[in-house]
């Protein structure tokens, strides 16, 4: 057939198709795809037909076909998706979802279809993701609002007991939780205190493995139990004294080199319960990328304390002055030794860098006081994962960072410096990519990222708690039908 002829004939199938006369439609379109088997509009009607004929594994092959030939086809990935849906297979449809948006043809009505198939699948956690995805992006869907409390009802409680240093790494995690479970931070005073909220609980969450987890681990187990250990309770007293076999999962914040020391310790943790490491995330909302130009500010984050190791910094920044006197440092954090603060203060004169190292306390506006900052600097002998330097690559800064125990499972080596020659070497020349840095943190430290592999958890042991209890959703239909898969071009 010449290209008219083709066009003429291919526009005959649609119209058949269009009038329901769907059998007549297939014959004509796979006569066309005999001529033109690699024309993916030709693929996209014969999928399109095969679906209204009942046959959809026959159908979602051929647009899958399809969409490998034409990958930004909004039209192919909207019947695809239609089709996922209709068959029940709504992760399917899940992921096509992303590349939906970029294309245009991205809506809520799909979202909530796709809550209604997770739904009638009883797989709450799901459902709820579409939802509250939905309510994003149209927040006046007020019917929604009462369905995920509903479906939240339906989910298992949790507990999060917080004490040590406090909900400084802990409220991002609540805040996620609280829009998909019901949950209570612990505010008694007691281990009866403690054992009621437990009680209470289908899941207790115990940040940082100190006091409170040694005390919750020693009663008699009542709800699944997780603990989270970020780097320095594993160098302390407390591992020894939980009970670990009334703990389902040790999360460790930290590298290899803090859970290598655990186990050190604790040779038989691994067999007692689940060990899982998932490193910190940074929420890149709160930390707006600037592409700077190199400049000559660096930003020390941190609370200061002898494990931060700030003395060397001053030692690499009296070395930096003594070749570019124009570079400023900027401690962004409390003392926390009074011993360590006296001798800094010192330091600081008998360097004769009183007029270029300033002490700028704790900063509640991180990212405000990281702004006209050009590198984020960190002298540690020990770090799990270190967040305050990971916000400042998010901004932009390039990191310049001492070489800690685990540091090279964290970092790629050429952010890395042993020595105060290297230190300078890294400000003075070498490539500044503000960029790049971001997307380092984009790539592999997101709170998206961290959130996400923590809700796995609590999937997980929802998974187990339902099968224990034989426990069902119940809900109110969504407002929507099924829409018609579209033919014809883009």
């Amino acid at each position: 057939m010449g290209n008219e002829t083709n066009l003429n004939h291919h526009e005959k199938c649609k119209n058949l198709a269009e009038a329901g006369r769907y059998q007549e439609a297939l014959e004509c379109m796979q006569e066309q795809l005999r001529v033109t088997p690699g024309d993916p509009e030709v693929l996209n009607d014969v999928g399109t037909v095969l679906h209204c004929l009942g046959r959809s594994d026959e159908a979602i092959s051929h647009l899958l076909k399809a969409r490998s030939l034409r990958k930004d086809s909004g039209q192919i990935l909207w019947n695809l998706a239609e089709i996922y849906l209709a068959s029940g297979k709504a992760e399917q449809a899940v992921q096509l979802f992303d590349d939906m948006e970029r294309t245009g043809v991205f809506n809520v009505d799909v979202l909530n279809r796709a809550c209604d198939v997770f739904i009638n699948q009883n797989d709450k956690a799901n459902a709820t993701e579409m939802l509250l995805r939905s309510l994003e992006m149209v927040p006046e869907q007020r019917v929604l609002e009462p369905m995920i409390e509903v479906i939240r009802s339906k989910r298992p409680k949790i507990a999060f007991f917080c004490g040590w240093d406090g909900m400084t790494f802990l409220s991002e995690i609540v805040d996620f939780a609280k829009q998909r479970f019901e949950v209570r931070l612990f505010e008694g005073k007691t281990e009866d205190d403690m054992c009621e909220l437990m009680e209470w609980s289908d899941i207790s969450w115990f940040e940082w493995c100190a006091q409170l987890a040694v005390a919750a681990s020693n009663v008699p187990k009542m709800c699944k139990n997780v603990i989270r250990l970020h780097r320095y309770e594993a160098y302390l007293q407390w591992p020894e004294q939980v009970n670990w076999g009334n703990i389902d999962v040790l999360v460790t914040v930290g590298n290899k080199v803090t859970v290598d020391h655990l186990l050190g310790r604790l040779p038989e943790l691994e067999s007692t319960t689940t060990l899982l490491s998932i490193p910190n995330g940074v929420n890149l909302d709160k930390f707006r990328f600037v592409d700077r130009r190199p400049g000559k500010n660096l930003a020390f984050l941190a609370n200061l304390r002898m494990v931060k190791n700030p003395v060397f910094v001053l030692q690499c920044m009296q070395k930096l002055h003594y070749l570019d006197p124009d570079y400023r440092l900027f401690f962004g954090g409390k003392f926390q030794d009074q011993v360590l603060e006296q001798y800094m203060r010192q330091m600081v004169e008998a360097l004769d860098l009183g007029e270029v190292v300033f002490f700028d306390g704790w900063q509640e506006d991180v990212g405000s006081w990281l702004h006209d900052k050009h590198f984020i600097v960190s002298t540690s002998i020990c770090e799990g994962h270190p967040v305050g330097i990971l916000e400042g690559m998010a901004c932009g800064l390039k990191p310049v960072i001492h070489n800690f125990l685990g540091a090279k499972q964290v970092f790629p080596p050429e952010f890395l410096f042993n020595i105060s020659e290297e230190f300078c070497e890294q400000i003075l020349s070498g490539p500044y990519e503000p960029r790049r840095y971001r997307e380092f943190v984009e790539e592999r430290y997101s709170l998206k990222e961290h959130v996400g592999k923590i809700n796995e958890i609590f999937i997980r042991f929802e998974a187990e708690i339902d099968q224990m209890s034989g426990q069902n959703a119940t809900y109110t239909g969504l407002p929507a039908e099924l829409s018609a898969p579209v033919f014809g071009r883009d």
